[in-house]
C-alpha cells in the first residue's frame, strides 16, 4: 500500500517547458522593461524641469504652493521661494514639480459696452446720430423711437 501512494506521488517523467511557463516569463520581462523605461522617462524630464531652474521664475510645488525662486542651493538641493512679498518658504528640490508660464489675455476688452451688446453694429449705428447731437437730443430721439416700436 505505501508503494502505491509513493508512486503516485512523484511527479511525471518528460519534465519539458510548457507553453504557460514561456508565457509567464516573457511576460514578466515586458512588465520589468516597461517599468524601467517609464523610470528612465521621469527621470529624464524632472531632469530637465530642474535644469530651467533660477531665481526669479515662477513655479508650482507638489503640493499646490505657487511662488518665485529666490535662491537654490545645489549642495542640499534646496529651494527657497518667495510665496507673497516678504513671506519665504523653504521646499526641496524635487518638490517643485512644475513651472508656470504667465497666461497671455486673448482678447481686448472694448472701450465701451457696446461689444457687450446683443443688437448688431448696423442698428447700432443707427441708433447713435450723429457726433453734432447732443446728449439730451439723443435722449429724445431715442425716446421717440422707441414710442413709435410700441
Amino acid at each position: 500500500m505505501f508503494a502505491q501512494i509513493s508512486a503516485q506521488a512523484q511527479p511525471q517523467a518528460g519534465g519539458g517547458i510548457d507553453i504557460m511557463t514561456i508565457l509567464l516569463f516573457v511576460m514578466l520581462g515586458v512588465f520589468i522593461f516597461m517599468m524601467f523605461r517609464r523610470n528612465k522617462k521621469t527621470q529624464k524630464q524632472q531632469a530637465q524641469l530642474q535644469s530651467q531652474f533660477s531665481p526669479g521664475v515662477e513655479v508650482m510645488t507638489s503640493f499646490g504652493l505657487f511662488g518665485r525662486i529666490v535662491s537654490i542651493d545645489e549642495a542640499e538641493n534646496k529651494v527657497v521661494l518667495e510665496l507673497s512679498p516678504g513671506h519665504l518658504a523653504t521646499v526641496h528640490r524635487q518638490a517643485v514639480t512644475k513651472i508656470v508660464e504667465p497666461v497671455a489675455e486673448t482678447h481686448a476688452v472694448p472701450d465701451d459696452a457696446s461689444a457687450l451688446t446683443a443688437e448688431d453694429s448696423l442698428t447700432h449705428e443707427a441708433k447713435a446720430g450723429t457726433a453734432d447731437e447732443t446728449p439730451d437730443e439723443t435722449l429724445k430721439r431715442l425716446n421717440d423711437e422707441g414710442k413709435k416700436d410700441i
